[in-house]
């Protein structure tokens, strides 16, 4: 059986670790049908796994299992081959954290605050907060250009901010696998390309929801394609989200253009007719 134990190397910093997800469902009763059916994958430390498909396809499902919100009816989530729900809840916490498409509650606390909650796992008992965390919180807030807010209340601030804000307090958090839950959700387009940057530059393993299929083929290593509960393509994103699959997944024609100044392909997409039927 594996052991527990921490592994941070000479800085104090987490660095990326491997994700294993072996045979993972879910259903919210026992005798309930599932909503998520038997899926298995792995990513590569400091690889970003992107998982896309229609609504419903069950990636928010998926996602609840990475970061220990809900129990696998069936399965394991492997972080650097320990099960993730044999750990105790608090170095679970300092493995993996997660950034959800739910706006919060802002419980009269200010931007620093919030940020600063990421630091909890990593304290004892009921120690305080030292030099060491205000320093990786200030360097949290830096990353997503929130150093003008940090005194303010997160009320006061607009859902792109906010959306910021709790990517701050997933880092702070310094974890090993960062779960994104549709992140970009509320970001205008300056700060989206600014997100979509930092996950390129964090030595992190990253798994993150995506509606925009171009986002998810430009800034992500594989791509998980998800259809009704279960994972119908798993790779590299040229081939995962061909023409054919898009059509099959979101029930839209797709074609494939090359971008010859940026050197990329570009999907777009229409309603079919009858002659793409």
């Amino acid at each position: 059986m594996a052991v527990c134990q921490e592994s941070q190397p000479a800085d104090g910093r987490a660095r990326a670790a491997d994700l294993d997800v072996r045979a993972v469902s879910w259903a919210p009763a026992r005798r309930a049908p599932r909503v998520l059916e038997e899926t298995s994958f792995s990513v590569k430390a400091g690889r970003i796994l992107g998982v896309v498909g229609p609504n419903g396809a069950g990636k928010s499902t998926l996602l609840r299992l990475l970061y220990r919100f809900n129990k696998p009816s069936s399965g394991q989530v492997l972080v650097d081959g320990v099960d993730l729900w044999s750990m105790p809840p608090r170095l679970a916490a300092r493995r993996v954290a997660a950034v959800l498409q739910e706006q919060p509650t802002d419980f009269g606390l200010r931007v620093r605050d919030i940020v600063a909650l990421g630091r909890l796992p990593h304290r004892d008992g009921l120690a305080s907060s030292g030099a060491g965390d205000a320093r990786i919180v200030a360097r949290a807030l830096h990353r997503m250009d929130l150093l003008d807010h940090a005194d303010r209340g997160l009320g006061t601030l607009s859902g792109g901010e906010r959306q910021r804000v709790m990517v701050a307090r997933a880092l702070a958090q310094e974890p090993q696998v960062l779960i994104l839950d549709e992140p970009t959700n509320h970001m205008d387009i300056r700060h989206q390309l600014d997100l979509l940057a930092l996950l390129r530059e964090l030595d992190l393993t990253i798994v993150t929801s995506l509606h925009d299929l171009n986002l998810a083929a430009e800034v992500c290593d594989d791509i998980l394609l998800m259809t009704s509960g279960r994972m119908t393509g798993f790779g590299a994103p040229a081939t995962v989200l061909s023409e054919t699959r898009i059509a099959q997944a979101f029930g839209v024609a797709a074609r494939r253009d090359r971008l010859q100044q940026a050197r990329r392909d570009h999907l777009t997409f229409h309603l079919p007719n009858q002659q793409d039927l």
